[in-house]
């Protein structure tokens, strides 16, 4: 019987007696939805007499023939052109609902053509969550009718640092070339449209109050020294460079979210809330204002409040919040979704706190790490996180009680693309540690490193296939 190499790993596959011979396995087997079935559960049944996929909804039923297509790369030449597919059973559901992947087009632009293939790898490996990092210091990627200055100014910057970033750092080596790019709404559209199609939701990311330089860039009234304009950030790194808390401002932000509701259909929005610093409101007289006005003791609540503000857009259209475990810290909505990013105990204080929650510690899987000695490996930001560790990783913390731990509703890893100059780069540092992660985030059966191995090596073909680029294994 030849192995069976399928990733992520069924959570329960059993090899049975003989084999299904026909002339086209794929197109010949049966598929059902059946009422038997949870909404995530599949199954898959070859027999000699055929194959059967059933499944308790649509986008169960298409987790099954991403298996079952996997399953038959085990299929064998037989006589007069037909093959011979191996008999299994295979009964399968993912752990967790939200199996995700955030890209980081800001930093560096990506083509829609390459989105497209990130959405096939991860179908490919039955993952439901595609999470667009849209906007950030340097860049704004995303069509904004009301605000044309927003793609026109804030989606281009004259040149780029050269070399690794440190917070030391007083001067920079630039490359001397413009870059950048947006999507169209149209582009978007597409993209929510082909995800949709293979069961994934996008969910967009306009990351605010911070992260935010190419947005004044494009519209200096947005910020806090409106007389002394900026450009769009050519550094990595932390920008002092945030929104300011003006009403104006606050309008700005709900028109934007506004139109970007309109592209992307699905249940959530996510707003960053990251890293953003207060220096700018204490030093602005206006921002000081509104502080007293709210009985704020720190300026940094500003930040919270900013937030409210905004996010009532998403509640007046049904849609929920997300953003990153800074969001804790500034009286966020209960109902945030909390994205956990700077160490998993921040995930343990968001689902204590009664948020839901979605694992993505940087210490596990952040895809920008180095995956061996940086010496042999092209630039990264810095950290290690090697194949093998992220095979390891743990998607709930300790020391949560079960109410707690239902709130750990997934998981995600994250690919910033500071370093990231386009396609070649960001395939060879998201696979195949993608593949990996998709294991954690199933639920697959783990078993030793060496056996994940083992089924590693031929999937890759299928990567070859979609077009995109992996780091060889060692």
């Amino acid at each position: 019987m030849p192995d069976i190499a399928i990733v992520p790993a069924p959570r329960e596959l059993t090899v049975t007696e003989g084999q299904w011979v026909c002339e086209d396995p794929l197109a010949e087997a049966v598929r059902t939805v059946v009422e038997n079935l949870g909404e995530t559960e599949y199954r898959i049944d070859v027999t000699p007499e055929g194959a059967r996929l059933s499944a308790g909804s649509e986008d169960a039923l298409r987790h099954a023939e991403t298996t079952y297509e996997q399953l038959l790369d085990a299929a064998v030449p037989a006589e007069d052109g037909e093959v011979a597919v191996p008999a299994v059973r295979i009964a399968d559901a993912p752990r967790f609902g939200w199996r995700g992947t955030m890209l980081d087009v800001a930093r560096h632009f990506m083509p829609k053509d390459f989105v497209l293939k990130v959405i096939d790898v991860l179908a490919l490996h039955r993952l439901n969550v595609l999470h667009l990092h849209l906007t950030d210091d340097q860049g704004w990627r995303v069509q904004i009718d009301a605000y044309p200055k927003l793609t026109e100014v804030g989606a281009w910057r004259p040149q780029t640092m050269v070399g690794k970033m440190s917070h030391e750092q007083a001067e920079f080596t630039y490359d001397g070339t413009r870059h950048g790019g947006f999507y169209t709404k149209d582009d978007l559209r597409e993209i929510v449209a082909y995800a949709g199609d293979r069961g994934i939701t996008v969910v967009p990311e306009i990351d605010l109050p911070g992260h935010m330089q190419a947005a004044i860039a494009a519209y200096p009234e947005l910020g806090n020294h409106p007389d002394q304009p900026i450009g769009v950030r050519q550094i990595w790194g932390i920008s002092e460079d945030v929104l300011n808390v003006n009403d104006a401002t606050v309008e700005f932000v709900r028109t934007v979210l506004r139109e970007v509701l309109d592209i992307f259909p699905g249940p959530f929005i996510h707003l960053g809330g990251d890293e953003c610093p207060a220096v700018q409101w204490r030093e602005s007289e206006e921002a000081q204002k509104r502080q007293a006005e709210l009985g704020l003791s720190e300026a940094s609540q500003l930040q919270g409040w900013f937030t409210a503000q905004v996010s009532s857009v998403l509640a007046e259209e049904g849609r929920r919040l997300v953003g990153w475990d800074e969001m804790v810290e500034t009286d966020c909505p209960r109902d945030a979704v909390i994205m956990a990013w700077r160490s998993a105990q921040r995930g343990e204080v968001a689902a204590k706190a009664g948020h839901e929650v979605v694992m993505a510690p940087c210490e596990s899987v952040y895809f920008d790490y180095y995956q061996a000695d940086p010496a042999t490996e092209p630039l990264a930001i810095g950290g290690h996180i090697p194949l093998e560790k992220v095979y390891d990783f743990e998607v709930i913390p300790p020391g949560l009680s079960a109410e707690e731990e239902a709130r750990i509703i997934g998981t995600q890893c994250q690919i910033w693309t500071e370093y990231m100059e386009g396609p070649e780069q960001v395939g060879y540092m998201l696979l195949p540690r993608l593949s990996a992660f998709a294991e954690r985030a199933w639920g697959s059966p783990k078993t030793s490193y060496d056996e994940f191995l083992t089924r590693l090596r031929p999937h890759l073909t299928r990567i070859e296939r979609i077009g995109v680029n992996y780091r060889p294994l060692d």
